[in-house]
C-alpha cells in the first residue's frame, strides 16, 4: 500500500469511527425504520443458511450493537461467542443488550479492529460481519484475516447492502437511498452527514457478483455461496476456508 492510499484508509477509518460513535445510541431504532425491519429478516436467513451447530465458536467482526453475536450464541447454546468493534459506544450498547439476555458468560466482547484481529489461527468455526465490510479501510484484507481466525473447513460470512439488479427498482432504490434516507437521519436521528455516508459508502462497493468474485480470487475458500436478497438490496456471502490452508 502506498504512503498516499495509506493516508486515505487511516482517514475512512476515523471518519467511519466518528460516525459510529455518534450515532450508537439510535443505531437499533435508526436501522429497524430505514431498512423496513427488512435487516432483521436478512439476518435470520442468513442464520438458517450458516446452519450453526450446537457448541460452535464463532467471531463476530464490527459486531456493532451486539445483535449478530447474541443470534450466534442462542443458535451455539454452549459456544465461545466474540464480539469485536473498535466503537466504544456500540460496545456499550451491546454490552446492556447482552446482560439482558443473560448471555454475558457465553459472549465476550473485545474492542479491536477488523484489520488486525487478536486471535491465533484457526481458532473459530465462524467469522462474520454485518453491514460492515464496506465501511473498513480494506474490504479484502479484512475477509483475509477473518479466513485466517476460522478453521479449516469453517464459514466466512458477511452480511452487506448491495445493489439491485433490476434497472426500475435499483432507480426507485438509489433514490430513497441517496436522498430519502440522509434527510429521515437528519429528522429522526439529528444526524445528516453520518446517514449520507451510507449511500457514498455503498457506492464505491462491489456489487454481489462482484464481491463474490472478489472472494473466490483470494484464494483461502474452497466455495464461495452468495444469497440476493430482497431484490439485490442486500446480500449473502459465504466463504468456506479451504482444509489446507
Amino acid at each position: 500500500m502506498s504512503v498516499d492510499q495509506d493516508q486515505m484508509s487511516r482517514s475512512k477509518e476515523q471518519f467511519v469511527h466518528s460516525v459510529f460513535e455518534s450515532i450508537a445510541h439510535r443505531y437499533d431504532r435508526m436501522n429497524t425504520i430505514l431498512s423496513f425491519r427488512r435487516h432483521k429478516a436478512w439476518r435470520k436467513f442468513t442464520m438458517k443458511v450458516m446452519a450453526v451447530k450446537p457448541g460452535d465458536t464463532a467471531i463476530d467482526v464490527c459486531c456493532g450493537t451486539g445483535d449478530w453475536a447474541i443470534a450466534l450464541a442462542e443458535a451455539s447454546g454452549t459456544g465461545e461467542i466474540v464480539g469485536l468493534d473498535f466503537s466504544q459506544n456500540m460496545l456499550k450498547v451491546a454490552e446492556r443488550k447482552i446482560g439482558e439476555r443473560g448471555l454475558d458468560q457465553q459472549i465476550r466482547l473485545i474492542h479491536g479492529n477488523a484489520m488486525a484481529l487478536p486471535f491465533a489461527d484457526n481458532t473459530f468455526d465462524h467469522a462474520t460481519i454485518g453491514f460492515a465490510l464496506r465501511n473498513v479501510p480494506d474490504y479484502r484484507h479484512v475477509l483475509r484475516e477473518m479466513a485466517r481466525v476460522v478453521k479449516p473447513g469453517g464459514q466466512v460470512v458477511s452480511l452487506e447492502l448491495s445493489k439491485p439488479t433490476w434497472a426500475p427498482f435499483r432507480a426507485v432504490y438509489y433514490l430513497y437511498f441517496r436522498r430519502i434516507l440522509p434527510l429521515l437521519g437528519k429528522w429522526l436521528a439529528g444526524r445528516y452527514e453520518q446517514y449520507r455516508w451510507l449511500p457514498e459508502s455503498l457506492a464505491q462497493f462491489p456489487d454481489y457478483k462482484e464481491l463474490a468474485r472478489i472472494m473466490e480470487e483470494e484464494g483461502v475458500f474452497e466455495s464461495v455461496r452468495v444469497f440476493p436478497l430482497t431484490g439485490g438490496i442486500a446480500a449473502v456471502h459465504i466463504g468456506i476456508k479451504k482444509r489446507d490452508v
